[in-house]
């Protein structure tokens, strides 16, 4: 029983910490222009707004794709 509850604080210890770092990278982000990058696509109305942020999911993409490749590599085989 003692064994299961270690797990559990282990585990929302664990999802707070990870909540904490993709919080301040949103923030970041935002203070860095993602969202807003030429090639984002957006129309506005009044009373709606449509947004397609297609260069910001591009960047995103190509910068976790080296960084998990750095790590693989730095993992070994």
């Amino acid at each position: 029983m003692q064994g299961d509850l270690d797990n559990l604080g282990r585990t929302l210890a664990g999802l707070g910490v990870v909540l904490l770092v993709v919080g301040g990278l949103l923030v970041a982000g935002g203070r860095l222009g993602l969202g807003r990058l030429p090639g984002d696509l957006s129309w506005e109305g009044p009373g709606w707004a449509v947004r397609f942020p297609i260069v910001t999911c591009i960047v995103v993409s190509v910068v976790l794709t080296v960084l998990f490749q750095v790590l693989a590599r730095l993992r070994g085989p």
